[in-house]
């Protein structure tokens, strides 16, 4: 519900504050004084188009602000899907800068426009001009109709749908494997047999290219060894063998005159033990060093293969164990393809007709559904002011049997005049007639549908008298279902209001003012008087002023119309889209 709405700088408006409650809330006042203006405002809010002209003369930007409460399921679900926190409460907030730049704001947090639009679908509906008129859409119009059937039969068709379109894709996957199936298993098996002639594990290929690697340098291995060897050992003059012996053989007759030597004695002969043991290893590693030649060439073999083997694959040669295993497991999935083909052939077609028994089920409620609303909406066009006029919902096969709502395409026909054929609601040129036919249809689903706010402009363009009347009844009972807001200058509209606000023009011959302000009792049995009989307001039409408020229930409201304060608007030139 449309709790209250901030203006500041807009076209006319230098700064205006309002208030809103439940029920039906009506705008009058004087042709050309500007009651459009919330209308315009609410537009903004819902995402429409403002350039920078929309903004007040001498004013850097406008802003438009808006609170709702009492947020509906869908609306609720919007904003945890976007993350944007809320105790219940909503402040939707537009600026327009006078470059034309515009900026949205959902509680504070930036969001894109197209955001915006989303959120105020959920919030507003606004009846006026057919470009932004919510019932035009043929997916507002398949939802109001389906509004009328049981939601089991509905989730029925889009939980079958769903399982429906992620069997459909994983069938394609497989058919689609299947048909290079043979060729594809030909290349793998051919692929599997040289990786595995040639690929071990990744330990064995990593000692093949050490042995690969030491057998390359065993030249300077040799060279290296054999010159240590020399040195600790073999070396006749000045081994560290023969040196180590000589100091050993020094200190042990030293040892018994100075056991202090001892330690030193005992390190060099375990020094010289230590030496002969290199060179034993020495020995042994130069004898190793001789490597047949067919092992060193059966090494490069195998060091060329897995190479070879890695360049193929574009891999590293560590990575060949893991493509071995790769190709094994494609292989067998391969090989088990036609039976989960078949497997997933047999539950799509399942799917396919449960799919399709549950569409033709929804079809045919909606068949029943769609002739219970045309029949009522047709009758109701008829207290409107629309004698012979005919409403029809066709439900007709969709161009895409398959989806989540089902394989019917819906769309509102309308027929205004008698004789006249019916055609789409989209197609309807009078805005006037539009908007009476959109009342019609929203006070036929009011029960059905979550709305919880719904504008009304020029809904009673081309009436007067008792269809006047019968217009605010219809407004006024749609008001028990969601808030109303209507723009009207007949007074047997306003007079079923559950409040009013009067906007007035107010001028010094230099500058031109609005005011708005809500009515008191009294001041709505002055201005529900004006609307009858003019500017000189007599006893007798204010006392006939009352016994419309009274005849409406209405003359004591139970609750404020509520605005802050009444504001004084410039007015120097027309809103967009403005049509009083």
């Amino acid at each position: 519900m449309l709790t209250h709405l901030k203006l500041r700088d807009l076209v006319i408006v230098d700064e205006a504050e309002l208030e809103f409650g439940p029920g039906l809330t009506a705008l009058t006042g004087e042709t050309g004084a500007g009651k459009s203006i919330v209308v315009d405002a609410l537009l903004l809010i819902a995402g429409g188009r403002g350039a920078g002209d929309i903004v007040r003369q001498g004013a850097e930007r406008a802003e438009v602000a808006a609170g709702f409460s009492s947020l509906s399921a869908g609306a609720m679900r919007w904003l945890e899907e976007q993350s944007i926190e809320h105790e219940g409460e909503l402040v939707l907030r537009r600026v327009l800068g006078a470059d034309g730049r515009s900026r949205a704001y959902v509680n504070g947090q930036l969001v894109p426009l197209q955001s915006l639009r989303e959120l105020a679908d959920l919030l507003i509906e606004v009846h006026g001009q057919q470009e932004h008129q919510h019932l035009v859409k043929r997916s507002a119009q398949r939802e109001l109709l389906d509004a009328r059937l049981a939601p089991a039969s509905i989730a029925a068709v889009a939980d079958l749908y769903g399982r429906y379109r992620t069997c459909r894709v994983e069938f394609e996957s497989l058919r689609a494997a299947a048909d290079n199936r043979d060729s594809r298993l030909e290349l793998l098996r051919y692929q599997l047999a040289e990786l595995q002639s040639e690929v071990t594990t990744p330990a064995d290929i990593d000692a093949l290219f050490a042995e690969q690697k030491r057998i390359a340098g065993r030249g300077r291995l040799a060279q290296a060894a054999s010159g240590a060897l020399n040195a600790v050992y073999d070396e006749e003059s000045a081994s560290a063998h023969d040196l180590l012996a000589k100091a050993s053989g020094a200190l042990r007759a030293a040892v018994e005159m100075d056991p202090k030597l001892r330690p030193a004695a005992q390190l060099l002969s375990e020094a010289a033990i230590l030496v002969r043991e290199a060179a034993d290893s020495l020995r042994r590693y130069l004898d190793a060093l001789d490597v047949d030649p067919a092992r060193q060439e059966e090494i490069e073999r195998k060091a060329a293969a897995l190479e070879a083997l890695a360049r193929k694959h574009r891999q590293n040669v560590a990575e060949l164990p893991a493509q071995l295993a790769r190709t094994e497991e494609e292989i067998r999935s391969l090989e088990g393809a036609e039976q989960s083909l078949a497997q997933c052939e047999r539950a799509l077609a399942a799917l396919e007709r449960d799919y399709r028994e549950a569409a033709r089920r929804l079809s045919e409620a909606r068949g029943s559904a769609a002739l219970a609303l045309g029949a009522e909406i047709s009758a109701l066009m008829q207290s409107l002011g629309m004698a012979g006029g005919r409403f029809a919902v066709s439900v007709a096969p969709a161009e895409e049997e398959f989806s989540a709502h089902g394989g019917d395409s819906i769309e509102f026909m309308v027929s205004a005049n008698p004789g006249q054929p019916l055609k789409s609601l989209a197609k309807v040129a009078s805005g006037g007639e539009l908007s009476r036919i959109s009342l019609a249809v929203q006070v036929a689903a009011a029960a059905d549908t979550d709305a919880l706010c719904r504008v009304f402009d020029e809904v009673d363009t081309g009436i007067g008298g008792a269809v006047a009347e019968i217009v605010g009844r219809q407004l006024r009972s749609l008001g028990t279902h969601a808030q109303v807001l209507c723009v009207t200058h007949l007074a047997q509209v306003a007079a079923q209001a559950h409040a009013q606000f009067r906007v007035t023009k107010l001028t010094d011959g230099k500058v031109t003012r609005t005011a708005v302000k809500p009515l008191t009792r009294e001041e709505r049995v002055d201005e529900i008087a004006r609307m009858s009989g003019g500017i000189n307001i007599s006893d007798q039409a204010r006392a006939h002023a009352r016994e419309m408020l009274a005849a409406a229930g209405s003359a004591a409201p139970s609750r404020s119309a509520g605005s802050s304060n009444s504001s004084e608007v410039s007015k120097k030139k027309r809103a967009p889209g403005s049509r009083r």
